[in-house]
């Protein structure tokens, strides 16, 4: 489930620095909001957990 696309700021554990990329919020098995993107430098998958919904 996809709410939004907006910038976010993670850390990409590939490249080892935090870097600012476009992510969309989905709800996890949990029940936490994570914004999910790719970095735009290596294009690994970045993930930053937001808070419960």
């Amino acid at each position: 489930m996809a709410d939004s696309t907006a910038s976010y700021e993670g850390y990409c554990v590939k490249c080892k620095e935090k870097r600012s990329y476009e992510g969309e919020i989905r709800i996890s098995e949990s029940g936490r909001r994570m914004a999910r993107g790719t970095c735009p430098v290596c294009g690994s998958t970045i993930n930053r957990i937001l808070g419960r919904a």
